[in-house]
C-alpha cells in the first residue's frame, strides 16, 4: 500500500483553482464592476475599456434602482471576466484613478488646515504661509484673514475664508504646475471653514 501512495502525483489530478479561489477571484471582479460604476464620467474616460464593455458600464451607471442595480453590476462583473485578459489594465487605471482621488483629498485637506491655522492664528502663521506659498501676495493674504476673523468673530457666513482658501489652492495647483507635478484640483468646491 506504500507502494501506491509513492506513485500519487498531485499534478496529474489538478483541475485548476479551488472553489474558494474561484469565488475570490470573483468577488474581486465584482468589486472592480462597482469601481467602474463609481468613476466619474472624466475618470471613466481614461479608463481603457472595449466598445462593449463601455456600453456595459455606461448602462448600469443609469440605473438607480438598488436590487437592479447590484444585478447589473454582477452582470458587468460576468462580462469582465470574460474579458480577462483585458482586466489587468483596467484594474490598474482603476486604481491610478483612486490613488489621484486620494493625493487630491490629502491636498485640498491640508489647505483646509493652512486656511483654519491662518484665521485662528497670528502674523507668524501669515509668515509661514508666505513662505509656504510665495505666489501669494502679502497684502491680499493678510486682508482676507483680517476679513475672515471678523466674519467668524460676527457669525457672519465664511465668505472671506472660502477665498482665502481659494487663494491658497491656485498657489498651490501654480506651484505644482511650476514643478511639473499636476495636483488637478479641477473642481471649483470650497471646503466650508470649521
Amino acid at each position: 500500500m506504500t507502494a501506491m501512495r509513492d506513485d500519487f502525483n498531485p499534478d496529474e489530478f489538478y483541475g485548476g483553482p479551488s472553489r474558494s479561489q474561484q469565488r475570490r477571484e470573483a468577488l474581486d471582479v465584482l468589486a472592480l464592476a462597482g469601481s467602474l460604476m463609481d468613476l466619474t464620467e472624466g475618470e471613466l474616460s481614461r479608463v481603457p475599456l472595449s466598445e462593449s464593455l463601455r456600453t456595459q458600464v455606461d448602462f448600469a451607471r443609469s440605473i438607480t434602482a438598488h436590487i437592479a442595480r447590484k444585478r447589473e453590476m454582477q452582470f458587468l462583473a460576468k462580462h469582465l471576466r470574460k474579458a480577462e485578459d483585458e482586466l489587468p489594465a483596467i484594474r490598474a487605471a482603476v486604481e491610478a484613478t483612486k490613488q489621484s482621488g486620494r493625493q487630491e483629498a490629502a491636498v485640498l485637506h491640508r489647505l483646509e488646515q493652512w486656511r483654519d491655522r491662518l484665521v485662528r492664528g497670528d502674523d507668524d502663521d501669515q509668515n509661514a504661509a508666505l513662505q509656504e506659498f510665495p505666489q501669494v501676495e502679502r497684502q491680499t493674504l493678510r486682508q482676507l484673514v483680517r476679513q475672515a476673523k471678523l466674519e467668524a468673530e460676527r457669525g457672519q457666513p465664511p465668505a472671506a475664508a472660502r477665498k482665502l482658501f481659494r487663494l491658497l489652492r491656485e498657489a498651490a495647483e501654480a506651484d505644482a504646475s511650476s514643478r511639473g507635478s499636476p495636483v488637478g484640483l479641477a473642481d471649483d468646491s470650497d471646503p466650508e471653514p470649521q
